[in-house]
């Protein structure tokens, strides 16, 4: 069965573009054994920070906890997405993982300027539909999603900066640092996936786990730098 529109898309289909190499005695769920459990890592993460409750993190019931709870389920559906993926190998599963990467970051912007601009639920929809909107790239150039996706990063990192220099203090620094310097593994390890296979410590354990494992922790720390300035939202945006 097509998608329709997005047919043409370029996505990388096949276990060749992966350096793990499957195993044919495991089921197909788990034929890369490690990039597909590390896909557990979001789930987890969604679960701990959607139970985290106002007295928890310390931020408004509304907006707040609005903000942080979509957050979360994007992270505990992405786990979801990523494996199907990683198990089927189909070009719809591949659209569907690249499609949901951008209003993530979207969010991550939405998080920023609700903060800084007091953004209201129309203009968080306008921007995720903007996102979704921007995948179509991907239709006429064959890196239109890489195109799509580094303005996204772009964005989220410009927002964050602005945050931090705003409203910040050493903690929330302290977060941004980490959530960048993740995203810049998370990026560059899958990049480098093949490459960095000729070395042992890369042949089980491969660049795109580790990728993986960078991309759950700029999760994190993104949830951390947000919480942590939201905490003080009420008082900050009236000073």
């Amino acid at each position: 069965m097509g998608t329709g529109v997005l047919d043409t898309v370029t996505t990388e289909l096949g276990h060749n573009h992966y350096a793990e190499k499957p195993s044919p005695a495991l089921p197909v769920f788990l034929s890369m054994p490690f990039n597909s459990l590390v896909n557990i890592g979001y789930i987890f993460l969604g679960i701990y920070w959607l139970v985290q409750d106002e007295k928890t993190t310390g931020i408004k019931p509304q907006t707040g906890s609005y903000l942080k709870n979509v957050f979360s389920w994007m992270a505990l559906a992405y786990g979801p997405v990523q494996w199907v993926r990683i198990s089927t190998q189909t070009h719809r599963s591949a659209v569907l993982d690249q499609w949901f990467t951008l209003p993530i970051f979207a969010w991550a912007i939405i998080w920023c300027n609700s903060i800084l601009r007091n953004w209201n639920k129309q203009q968080f929809l306008l921007i995720e539909c903007l996102s979704l909107s921007s995948y179509f790239l991907s239709r006429f150039y064959p890196q239109g999603f890489e195109l799509a996706l580094a303005v996204h990063i772009l964005g989220a990192v410009v927002s964050g900066v602005k945050l931090q220099n705003r409203y910040g203090d050493s903690s929330s620094k302290k977060f941004l640092i980490f959530a960048v310097i993740s995203c810049l593994g998370f990026v560059g390890l899958k990049l480098l996936d093949h490459w960095l296979a000729q070395y042992v410590l890369f042949q089980s354990l491969t660049g795109h786990f580790w990728s993986k494992i960078c991309d759950i922790l700029q999760f994190h720390y993104a949830f951390c730098f947000l919480l942590h300035l939201d905490h003080h939202r009420s008082f900050k945006i009236k000073g």
